[in-house]
């Protein structure tokens, strides 16, 4: 597996994360704790050292998760966890999966810090990410105080934002580029070959800025991971389900990726790299990219993205027919006008 610098924050990590999510909330169907914790192991057996969690998945459990399957690793991995949700007032899945109320309290940050601290049972967190934080908490003066403060204890060496939800990218355009300018925070975004406003507006802010930035969802929730067909369907229990609220919509969003999928069949040419493996390769061509954090939830698919580094990079060539493609999406547009 190949690493990365955290930018110039003295991290390293593997240039492929492991996003906990999926192991630690039953929004992709897994609800086998020990199956989890068998996957992470396996996570770090191949080179993968950077796992990406949170307070609020699983209510904790996205933290404690990570104790019991490294208890005695700790200092060969690195560790994100991110705070702001209340899930201690507001516990358990909401209905819909809707956003639990936020709090960016100093008295909140310290009771969450301490909180992560011993689920995590470790006495520093690597780096500490505002979860889907807005505008006012990006401002927020005393909350950066008291995170700098935190810095200075050794309670956590980075802070980041991870910007979200998703269906807000232009909101987080603006919130990631504040970041950066303003508090030089670690930016986590959502980008892939489908999906790229976000890293349009944020690289090259970070690359002039020298921070780093952290992508998740390089396979467009599931579309560029090449097993979706025409008959796909999602449980109510999977976030897609409620992120795409009708079955009309999903239908056409499924359709629509199908379409641009097939435009993409020159990655795979030849059978040295996967689709799924030329995603990742597709975000790692930018420098200012630290680590992508795919969504893993079963030992074929890790074993698959953990070997994407070592495929052969995008090509020049490649890279520009895949922007030449994106920005007529695709071709899609000509097709319906045709219709």
């Amino acid at each position: 597996m190949k690493s990365r610098n955290l930018g110039s924050t003295g991290l390293r990590v593997s240039a492929v994360g492991f996003g906990v999510w999926t192991v630690s909330t039953p929004m992709w169907g897994i609800t086998d704790k020990d199956y989890g914790i068998r996957l992470l192991r396996r996570a770090l057996d191949l080179g993968i050292t950077f796992f990406d969690t949170a307070d609020v998945y699983g209510d904790g459990l996205g933290e404690t998760i990570l104790r019991e399957a490294f208890p005695s690793h700790r200092h060969e991995i690195v560790i994100a966890t991110k705070f702001g949700y209340d899930f201690y007032n507001h516990p358990g899945l909401q209905p819909g999966q809707r956003e639990r109320p936020q709090d960016w309290s100093r008295g909140f940050l310290r009771k969450a810090v301490e909180n992560s601290l011993r689920r995590l049972g470790t006495d520093y967190i690597d780096l500490y990410q505002l979860h889907n934080p807005r505008m006012e908490a990006i401002l927020k003066d005393d909350l950066w105080e008291e995170l700098d403060a935190l810095k200075a204890e050794g309670k956590i060496r980075v802070a980041g934002v991870a910007l979200g939800p998703a269906l807000k990218p232009e909101r987080q355009c603006d919130e990631g580029i504040v970041a950066i300018r303003r508090r030089r925070a670690v930016p986590q975004i959502i980008y892939n070959l489908l999906e790229q406003p976000l890293g349009e507006a944020i690289f090259p802010v970070a690359r002039a800025e020298g921070v780093p930035v952290i992508t998740r969802v390089p396979h467009a929730s599931g579309l560029l991971e090449g097993h979706f067909d025409e008959t796909t369907s999602f449980s109510p229990n999977d976030h897609r389900y409620h992120r795409i609220t009708t079955e009309t919509a999903r239908k056409a969003w499924l359709i629509d990726g199908l379409k641009k999928l097939e435009k993409l069949e020159f990655l795979t040419a030849g059978g040295a790299r996967t689709i799924g493996q030329a995603a990742i390769q597709f975000i790692l061509a930018e420098p200012c990219v630290a680590a992508v954090l795919p969504n893993i939830y079963n030992e074929e698919q890790l074993e698959e993205f953990a070997a994407a580094p070592d495929t052969p990079t995008i090509t020049v060539a490649e890279y520009n027919r895949i922007q030449e493609l994106y920005a007529r999406n695709f071709d899609l547009d000509s097709e319906v006008a045709a219709v």
